[in-house]
């Protein structure tokens, strides 16, 4: 096998000195290194790019993969640790009461949160992690005991951690303002979710961490905002879920009235009505001072058309009068 050229080294530096990057900027470098080609319209070449650099990771059981922040849906790709053990991913940088900090973390956001797959700032620093560590004394018979590194781990301490796991995306703020996973342990983490009885997506298949339920109390299926959208998106589409429950719409979902905010013709511009009704109005008036005339000071048929037509007129100069639809119903009246 050829060994990677330039353009592999750069991709695989640039995620690991900036971590993972969104499939914008992804796409973009990939674009920069490879002469200008884009890979929605490269797509071969893209995808035999990312098999060569995962061919030599492989050795060292990295993967170059791709994964979606379910909180927003955003697809980033990251250079991730392949094996199942989330201490493996943290173990470099943070200290054991850390690590078990995060666990309890991770064990709160994807198991107690519901389908929120968040938890607010105070649940965070309240989480316990002393059942997260557990060391066995050597001797037979003995009971377990914990470090004083676990025990003595402060409130301080856990808000430093949280802000160290927050900038390095290992958590994240959720749109709410609520603390949840980061992109980081979407993508590495995904063997480990899978895993932990997690219940999956009806579309996609991954983990549900935020997710909608079905309303049907009784029914299990699960579907991530993002794949919901992208299921109904077409207008005929079927709403029901397996269980025949109609999915109700999302938030900022397209309900498939496309029309449903523009105006109709009648209500376009109020320029259009005022000059109607003044048009009406000014009719109307001359009218009745006809009838009040009596009939020998009545104007002729010929003559009160004629001053129809000049309130007409007079009534489409008004300054937001509207455009040619009108002048083309005036001399219609005209013509009359």
């Amino acid at each position: 096998m050829a060994p990677l050229s330039w353009r592999h080294h750069t991709l695989l530096q640039a995620l690991l000195s900036r971590g993972p990057l969104s499939e914008r900027d992804f796409h973009a470098l990939f674009s920069a290194i490879s002469g200008g080609k884009n890979p929605a319209t490269h797509r071969h070449l893209f995808n035999d790019t990312l098999l060569k650099i995962n061919k030599e990771l492989a050795y060292l059981q990295f993967e170059l993969r791709a994964g979606i922040n379910q909180y927003d849906g955003t697809v980033y790709y990251g250079v991730v640790n392949n094996i199942a053990d989330e201490e493996s991913k943290l173990g470099s940088k943070f200290s054991v009461p850390q690590i078990a900090f995060y666990k309890g973390l991770l064990e709160a956001i994807v198991h107690e949160a519901g389908n929120d797959g968040s938890i607010t700032n105070i649940d965070a620093l309240n989480t316990r992690i002393e059942n997260q560590v557990v060391i066995a004394d050597a001797s037979q018979g003995s009971q377990s005991r914990l470090p004083t590194s676990i025990t003595n781990f402060s409130l301080s301490q856990k808000e430093k951690t949280l802000n160290e796991l927050i900038q390095d995306r290992w958590l994240s703020y959720t749109p709410t303002g609520k603390i949840g996973l980061g992109i980081r342990s979407f993508l590495d983490l995904r063997s480990w979710l899978r895993s932990n009885d997690i219940p999956s997506c009806e579309v996609c298949n991954e983990a549900c961490i935020k997710a909608s339920s079905c309303p049907n109390e009784g029914c299990n299926v699960r579907i991530h905002g993002y794949c919901l959208k992208k299921k109904f998106s077409q207008r005929k589409a079927s709403r029901a879920c397996g269980c025949g429950t109609e999915w109700p719409r999302l938030e900022g979902e397209d309900d498939g009235a496309e029309d449903v905010n523009e105006p109709e013709e009648d209500q376009v511009p109020s320029a259009n009505q005022h000059s109607r009704t003044r048009r009406r109005g000014v009719k109307s008036e001359l009218v009745e001072e006809n009838e009040r005339a009596g009939p020998s000071a009545r104007m002729t048929r010929r003559s009160l058309r004629s001053s129809k037509a000049e309130a007409v007129e007079a009534a489409q100069e008004v300054p937001s009068a509207a455009g040619p639809s009108q002048s083309t119903r005036a001399s219609k009246r005209r013509k009359n």
